[in-house]
């Protein structure tokens, strides 16, 4: 892997900061003005104008600093020279359903990947106004701020915070089950709608662990940075190191990592539930 100085991946970071911050003017601008909102395949999987406007404004900051560089956004999909070693992760708005709704909990995501391992990540929440940034090696700040973790090590003093992948209709692997499961086990569960915000949240200690399914590269790439630099922990479900093309992650303040990835390794599917799913939408 190429190593990067610090003053290198600064650069890096400043203008994802810049991207970031020109995709969530863009959603300040369209909030409550929206015209069209349409499903891209799956029911509740949303686009809007301005996810549109968010990734416009994000990709002309990145290209126009780093033409040469690859990129990989929800709503363009790949660009640039794939043969290069970066490569920007962007979601212009992360949380179109809660956005459409006016549901305050969305963001834009910019992570960049150098040699196919996040190194520098940058999630902006427009509606709280809070700008959480790292670099490999440089920490992690909220609003400039350094933030850590939380402390909490018992699973049962624990919030955690997990979502639902947009197959949830058509699979029975559909993380209901864990919900439940964990809901017992904690104080709470809680599902924002944002996986950004959810790792983003896990970074600054408001909940101690997220874990989810159905993901992909452009939800996770800033906020894996940011919580690693903020002294968390992320792997696979099972605690074997994290894929990121696996669309599975798990995520923590280290300290309840392994009770929290063994409890997810003992629960079964909500068996029928699929079935019923469907039947209900009829």
């Amino acid at each position: 892997m190429s190593n990067h100085t610090p003053d290198q991946l600064q650069i890096f970071l400043d203008i994802a900061t810049e991207a970031a911050l020109a995709g969530g003017a863009v959603l300040q601008a369209y909030w409550g003005n929206l015209e069209a909102v349409q499903e891209k395949g799956r029911p509740g999987d949303l686009v809007t104008e301005a996810d549109k406007a968010a990734e416009t404004a994000i990709l002309a900051v990145i290209t126009r600093h780093f033409p040469e560089h690859q990129i990989l956004a929800e709503e363009s999909g790949q660009l640039g020279d794939t043969t290069s070693e970066y490569l920007w992760a962007i979601d212009p708005l992360d949380g179109t359903t809660n956005y459409a709704h006016q549901y305050p909990f969305f963001s834009s995501s910019v992570g960049l990947l150098i040699d196919g391992i996040p190194q520098v990540g940058v999630i902006y929440d427009p509606f709280h106004n809070e700008l959480f940034r790292a670099a490999k090696g440089l920490g992690s700040t909220c609003n400039r701020r350094p933030i850590r973790v939380s402390k909490t090590d018992q699973l049962s003093k624990s919030l955690l915070v997990s979502g639902f992948a947009y197959d949830r209709r058509e699979t029975i692997d559909n993380n209901y089950a864990e919900f439940c499961h964990l809901t017992h086990l904690t104080q709470g569960v809680r599902r924002s709608g944002s996986a950004s915000i959810d790792l983003a949240h896990v970074a600054c200690g408001r909940v101690d662990g997220y874990w989810e399914r159905g993901l992909q590269p452009w939800d996770i790439a800033a906020g894996i940075v940011i919580v690693e630099e903020s002294g968390g922990k992320l792997t696979a479900y099972d605690g074997s190191p994290l894929v990121i093309s696996s669309g599975r992650i798990l995520a923590t303040n280290s300290y309840i990592h392994s009770s929290l990835s063994q409890e997810l390794s003992q629960v079964t599917p909500l068996s029928g539930w699929e079935s019923a799913g469907n039947q209900l939408t009829r």
